[in-house]
This record gives C-alpha cells, sequence and structure tokens, in this order.
C-alpha cells in the first residue's frame, strides 16, 4: 500500500520543481525527499518523476499519482480539521436523548446553555423511557442519555459514564375535593382502599408504586393507566382515582387536584446522566455532563410542588 506521508512529499516535488525546494518548504534535507521519493517510486513500481539538471518534472504515472493525491490529501485535511473542530466543539454533533419528564424541565435549560457557548455543535435529542434509552446508549446509537432508576433497579453497565444529577420525589395526587385533601401529609397505607391511576404496568414507575404500596400492606386497585402525566392529573381531576407523580412532572398542577407528600418518606427516583466511558466519550458529552449538572442545581428546590 502506498504511504500517504511519502504521497505528500511528492505534491510537494511537483509542486516546487525540485528536491531542494521541497525539502525546505518541508523542512527535511533534500537526501531526506530523495530517498522518500525513491522508496515512493519502489512502491509504484515505476518512475515518478524524471530528473533534470535544473530540476524535475513528473512522468505519465507520477502525473496520475499526484492526480490521486490530491483526493487522498484533501480529505485526510478534511477528516484532521472536523476531528479539531469536534475536540474544541467547534463542531461535529451531540445524540441525546431523554424520559419525557426531563425532557421538558431539565434538558431545555441544559441545551439553552449549552448552545449558548457552543453554537456550532449539533444537538439531537430524542424521547423515551429508560428502558428504552439503555440499549440505544450500549449500542452507541447515543452519546448520552438522562434516565431514572429506583432503588435496586438499573439501566446502566459498569462500562457506562454515571453521573447522578438529582432525586425526583414522587407526591400524591388527588382530586380537590376528596375526603383526605385537608390533611398536609399522608400515608401510603391511608389511600389502600382507593382506586388508583398510574403509568403503563411495565414502566418503572408503575413497578415501583406497586412495590411501595405492597411495603405498605396492600395491593394498588390499578383503574386506569396513562403514560402522560398530564393525562393522569387530569383522571385524578376527575376522580377516577388518585396517583404517584414524580416532581419533574409537576412544573404545571391543576387547579382541580391537590398534591400531598407522602410521610414518612416519599417514593424516589434518581434522575442520572449516562454516557458511553473511555474512547467512545465525545468531548461534547464531556461538556454536556458538567452542563447537566449545574441545570440540575438550578432545579433542586426543596419544598412540596404548588397545590
Amino acid at each position: 500500500m502506498l504511504s500517504v506521508t511519502r504521497l505528500r512529499f511528492l505534491r510537494e516535488v511537483a509542486y516546487r520543481g525540485s528536491f531542494s525546494a521541497a525539502a525546505e518548504a518541508l523542512s527535511y534535507t533534500q537526501s531526506a525527499v530523495s530517498q522518500q521519493i525513491a522508496t515512493l517510486e519502489g512502491e509504484a513500481g515505476m518512475a515518478l518523476l524524471e530528473r533534470h539538471p535544473r530540476g524535475v518534472s513528473l512522468t505519465a504515472a507520477g502525473q496520475t499519482l499526484v492526480g490521486h493525491a490530491e483526493g487522498i490529501l484533501a480529505r485526510l485535511e478534511a477528516a484532521d480539521a472536523a476531528l479539531a473542530a469536534i475536540a474544541g466543539l467547534r463542531g461535529g454533533r451531540l445524540r441525546m436523548a431523554s424520559f419525557p419528564t426531563a425532557g421538558a424541565t431539565l434538558m431545555p435549560l441544559a441545551i439553552a446553555t449549552f448552545r449558548s457557548s457552543y453554537p456550532d455543535v449539533e444537538l439531537m435529542l430524542a424521547e423515551g423511557e429508560p428502558e428504552e434509552i439503555a440499549p440505544r446508549l450500549r449500542a452507541g446509537e447515543l452519546d448520552l442519555a438522562l434516565l431514572f432508576e429506583f432503588a435496586g433497579e438499573t439501566f446502566l453497565e459498569q462500562d457506562m459514564t454515571r453521573l447522578e444529577l438529582l432525586e425526583d420525589p414522587m407526591f400524591l395526587a388527588l382530586p380537590r375535593d376528596h375526603r383526605l385533601a385537608g390533611r398536609d401529609a399522608l400515608r401510603l397505607g391511608d389511600l389502600a382502599e382507593e382506586p388508583w391511576v398510574q403509568t403503563s404496568r411495565t414502566s418503572p414507575c408503575a413497578r415501583h408504586v406497586v412495590r411501595s404500596a405492597h411495603a405498605a400492606g396492600f395491593e394498588p386497585k390499578v383503574s386506569f393507566e396513562s403514560d402522560d402525566y398530564q393525562t393522569v392529573q387530569g383522571l385524578v381531576a376527575a376522580g377516577v382515582g388518585v396517583a404517584l407523580i414524580p416532581e419533574l412532572a409537576l412544573s404545571v398542577v391543576r387547579e382541580d387536584i391537590v398534591i400531598r407528600a407522602l410521610s414518612p418518606t416519599p417514593p424516589v427516583r434518581q434522575v442520572i446522566a449516562a454516557a458511553p466511558a473511555g474512547a467512545r466519550l465525545v468531548p461534547a458529552a464531556t461538556t454536556m455532563l458538567g452542563v447537566l449538572e449545574r441545570a440540575a442545581a438550578r432545579l433542586k428546590s426543596p419544598g412540596l410542588p404548588a397545590a
């Protein structure tokens, strides 16, 4: 296979018209340039230059090879420039995904901050639940993902970069005229006889609601399922059931429901930013992890969401 380095030497000699001029431009000795061209001619199996007393000229084979070398070297130089741009966050792209409630709250803050500093990096955002996003991250389809986990449950493998951003507690949503709406805090067992509205039963949140109910000594009677928390709020308002809703999904609360804390401690999901580790971690993802950490700090605010 022909050497790219020696192709550069041939191109320079062809442009300069002599070994001495090429050597000066390349900061090599004339003998080193001559040796590189001789080696390249050996690799090609034919003469590439005609030597004259006052310089050199290309043979037909040399002209053909220089023509190809132009395209090869131009593409390599473009690749070098693109890599330098990615490393300096002056180009490239960052493929991200988020679960919906973080996509509506945490991710917009981070994207706005990132784009103000690195406008030339293309940002791509997909949406999905953790069980959908995590396999895509492992497969290399994504550079960064926002996930959530409950205690004892993880979607990540050991070779992933993991950054815990914030805790997202779950609150109880009741119709405003519910018999327990006047209490400031409730125990989960107080709702043992109530119908429940929850996300689809295979989702991590629904599974954890069921685990929490079992720990409180009852089997929740699920009356309706929806993966849209605004729909869940609407069903609660209509009296279809009560629900546990994470704080990130309570940025907007209907006037006809009330939100109450669970005592002594609520179920909590951990919001996590994840990215590939090692060489697969792209520079833009490293920077975005820091941006997400700062955005999460802005979102952290102790206390109950407005009812």
